[in-house]
């Protein structure tokens, strides 16, 4: 039986082609949570008129890999100490936020942080909050980093975080 995450930490062409390496996730769908407006569209979400932040929903195996490893994973591989920004990606839709499931998610999420904290130099912004409806971004943003390997923005920016996967959490690549 598989279980669902869904973590947003900047532009979802990044954290999706992250998540995709790690063995025992099945699926990971780029889209959209966290906001007021219903079905929201790309623009307008880029806008910041939505309240929505661009995230992931993964979908994964428990017998092969935790919801804590994913969790470790999503916050080395983005910065949870800015506030509504991922490098050069500023506002409130690329703002670090775990949007839990149900509360062992929560619960799981908020010790995780308190244990990690000391370890950087800023508090962690990380919002923690329930998910209530998590909207699929548009098709041509499913799976962008494969079917446009040459784009500029995702050649400067994903190979760097493949990088810190491989280097922090080798044995959770597939």
């Amino acid at each position: 039986m598989t279980e669902q995450a869904t973590f947003a930490g900047g532009c979802f062409w990044c954290t999706e082609s992250v998540f995709k390496q790690i063995d025992g996730v099945t699926d990971v769908v780029s889209g959209y949570a966290g906001g007021h407006v219903a079905d929201p569209s790309y623009e307008a979400v880029c806008r910041g008129e939505t309240g929505h932040a661009e995230c992931i929903q993964i979908t994964y195996d428990p017998d092969e890999v935790s919801y804590e490893d994913l969790l470790a994973v999503h916050f080395t591989t983005h910065t949870p100490t800015t506030k509504d920004r991922e490098g050069n990606d500023v506002g409130t839709q690329y703002r670090s936020a775990v949007f839990y499931h149900n509360e062992a998610q929560r619960e799981t999420v908020e010790a995780l942080i308190e244990e990690i904290e000391p370890g950087y130099d800023s508090d962690i912004v990380t919002e923690v909050e329930p998910l209530e409806t998590f909207y699929p971004a548009e098709e041509y943003h499913q799976d962008y980093f494969e079917k446009n390997p040459d784009q500029s923005y995702c050649q400067l920016t994903i190979p760097p975080k493949i990088e810190k996967l491989k280097e922090k959490h080798a044995e959770l690549l597939a």
